[in-house]
């Protein structure tokens, strides 16, 4: 299925074109994805991570948020990020407001080289969106930093640092927070740390009004959570226990 959704995304890219820069136009939400590509994603990780974020900013019901809001577009921006000094843009800042402008962007994803294979510095990709986000200030009501990531802070800034910094900045940070089956044979501790992932993420990586976490086993179920993200930071819903439950299926 993700194989006929790409060429059917690829073959659109020429016809809708790059997306709509954000210029002076205000919106619901300013929203920067950062994709981990430190070296604990393989190949095939990867691809159904891209994948992933391309199927769910198409989705229906994430088109269906964004309508909701009061201006009906969100502006977005897409990084991927690894070890220190390894964060890069993919996707500039761009309104959605239409599924031309969603279909655009997901085509960009699809056909955009992987960035890096290097270590792992949470703190830093913060940081990184954080300084996206100062050039969207003042047409947002809501600015929210939502990162992928399958193991923990190995090098750069400690990410709690950064996220109180985030925080008092006005900004929330969420995470999705990605299992892996098995343990780093070298490095068990960064992928299944004391306590679990998903609690480290929550202890040190969000933060902010209605931050969160989503857990996913593995890559293979990675849009269908990214679709369950994405509709509750543009809703602006704070989730709730029955929250992802409630979802309507995918087709």
């Amino acid at each position: 299925m993700l194989k006929a959704f790409r060429a059917v995304v690829l073959g659109a890219l020429a016809s809708l074109g790059a997306g709509r820069g954000v210029a002076a136009e205000t919106v619901d939400l300013a929203l920067v994805l950062g994709a981990d590509v430190s070296r604990s994603v393989d190949a095939g990780e990867f691809q159904l991570q891209r994948e992933g974020y391309a199927k769910a900013l198409t989705d229906p019901r994430v088109l269906a948020a964004i309508r909701s809001g009061e201006n009906g577009a969100i502006a977005l921006c897409y990084f991927e990020w690894a070890g220190i000094g390894e964060q890069q843009l993919v996707i500039d800042w761009t309104v959605i407001r239409t599924a031309n402008d969603a279909a655009a962007i997901a085509a960009k994803l699809l056909d955009t080289p992987r960035s890096y294979w290097g270590r792992t510095a949470i703190g830093d990709a913060v940081e990184f969106a954080m300084r996206r986000l100062d050039k969207v200030k003042g047409q947002a009501p809501r600015q929210v930093i939502d990162l992928s990531g399958d193991g923990t802070n190995t090098n750069g800034r400690f990410p709690s640092v950064v996220r109180d910094e985030a925080v008092a900045a006005g900004i929330t940070i969420n995470a999705l927070v990605i299992l892996s089956p098995v343990p780093i044979p070298m490095f068990p501790e960064h992928t299944h740390p004391p306590g679990g992932l998903e609690n480290y993420f929550k202890n040190y990586v969000i933060g902010g009004r209605g931050a969160f976490t989503l857990q996913v086993e593995g890559f293979a179920s990675f849009a269908q959570a990214i679709v369950q993200k994405l509709v509750i930071e543009i809703s602006g819903v704070e989730p709730g226990p029955a929250f992802a439950a409630a979802l309507p299926a995918a087709d």
